[in-house]
């Protein structure tokens, strides 16, 4: 039998440990919000990753693939961009800074139901009722926290959505869930310290007593999530979470909505050295409609906060150092349905890479002319994530092994996608 764990730690789960926490290190972090980041000296040298989460399956024949001459195209134009690729008229901030970004365009997948996508896409697994694999968040947190032991805040944080799992890594490596402002829901600063010191000693001797019985994984797990939290919640590192800090010019250049904040906060934590961001922007999965809401609210949207991201990585030397990756579940029918939307799409769409060791500037695979099907090799998730995972110098011969003893291959033995690479 797989050792199987939650998906990701609960709000409440996580929430209890900090609540009773957070009095013990109410000064530690009064004092931590006074402080001045010197997160480039943090990150220097460490890879990181951020993942921006288009949920509900993005059209990306309407944004990075258009097909002007096709009967399957929209009513958008392609536009030329820094890049060797045009990119949609509606995205003129991200055309701009296309020669540090690349697009997959040859990206088949197997699953084009929502879930099921969603859980292929962060895994390179499809779903199995016996097991649950882990999310890119917590395998690249795993591999890449060995660079940085000094880090006291989670290593896979998630913000302005959920994210899937640890799988059977342990909770110890599940996200970490924020909104754009970097705040975490009910939090409580109240409690006595002397209340929280005898709490924490008495979990503590519960928790050793279950341990020192064998009852499983669950009371180790736990013991390790108190541990953390506690870390957390004394560290001045919790600066990294005030996004509000940041000038009012560069909160606007990402954009004044939770994307736009929830990006800002990513680069904020790559540059504490957070090993894996996940930052959410859901709405994609328009069946009707389709054009009026990537004119005017979509597109707009994640121009302008990709655009200022890449750009505010760069200029702090951060870029070479932290994968980009833009991608959904899946993208969309080329053909347009009868109430002017589009569907679901697994067999021939686009992701988005750029930073760390990837190339910037080019267009990889092809679909045909009319978006119905991939021109010669496709690329599938598990080629992609062993594609980001070697663009962050985590060997693709990893194995990791479940309580069973089964091994079980980084990126499901994907292939590395070699022309994204010098």
């Amino acid at each position: 039998m797989l050792f199987r764990t939650p998906t990701g730690m609960s709000r409440r789960h996580f929430m209890q440990h900090l609540a009773s926490a957070s009095a013990f290190s109410g000064s530690a972090l009064a004092l931590g919000h006074t402080l001045q980041l010197n997160a480039s000296e943090l990150a220097r040298n460490q890879k990181s990753a951020i993942l921006l989460w288009m949920g509900g399956g993005p059209s990306t024949i309407d944004i990075w693939d258009l097909k002007p001459n096709s009967a399957n195209s929209g009513p958008f134009k392609p536009i030329a961009t820094k890049g060797d690729m045009q990119i949609c008229e509606h995205m003129p901030m991200t055309a701009q800074v296309m020669d540090k970004l690349s697009i997959v365009r040859s990206m088949s997948t197997r699953e084009a139901d929502h879930d099921r996508g969603r859980y292929y896409m962060h895994t390179g697994y499809v779903p199995n009722p016996n097991i649950e694999h882990p999310s890119y968040g917590a395998v690249i947190a795993h591999e890449l926290f060995g660079q940085r032991r000094d880090l006291d805040i989670p290593p896979f944080v998630a913000v302005g959505g959920s994210s899937e799992g640890p799988g059977f890594l342990g909770m110890a490596w599940a996200p970490f869930t924020v909104n754009s402002n970097g705040q975490v829901r009910n939090l409580n600063m109240q409690m006595d310290p002397e209340r929280f010191a005898l709490r924490l000693n008495a979990l503590s001797r519960l928790e050793k007593k279950f341990i020192e019985e064998n009852r499983g994984t669950a009371a180790l797990e736990h013991a390790k999530v108190i541990e953390k939290t506690v870390n957390l919640m004394s560290s001045q590192q919790m600066a990294a979470f005030r996004v509000d800090d940041e000038p009012q010019e560069l909160k606007e250049r990402y954009g004044q909505n939770n994307f736009g904040r929830g990006c800002m906060l990513a680069r904020r934590l790559v540059q504490a050295g957070v090993p894996f961001v996940g930052v959410d922007l859901g709405g994609w999965g328009n069946h009707k409609g389709i054009f009026p809401t990537l004119q005017n609210d979509r597109l707009p949207t994640l121009d302008r906060a990709m655009s200022a991201l890449v750009e505010d990585l760069d200029n702090r030397g951060l870029l070479q150092n932290t994968a980009i990756i833009w991608m959904g579940e899946f993208g969309r029918t080329p053909r347009i349905n009868g109430t002017a939307g589009r569907d679901h799409w697994a067999r021939g769409w686009s992701v988005v890479v750029g930073g760390a060791g990837f190339k910037g500037g080019i267009t990889v695979g092809a679909t045909n002319d009319d978006g119905t099907d991939v021109v010669g090799t496709s690329y599938s998730s598990e080629d992609l994530m062993a594609s980001v995972c070697h663009s962050l110098g985590i060997s693709l011969e990893t194995t990791f092994y479940s309580r069973s003893g089964r091994p079980m291959k980084i990126a499901n033995s994907g292939k590395v996608i070699k022309e994204l690479f010098a």
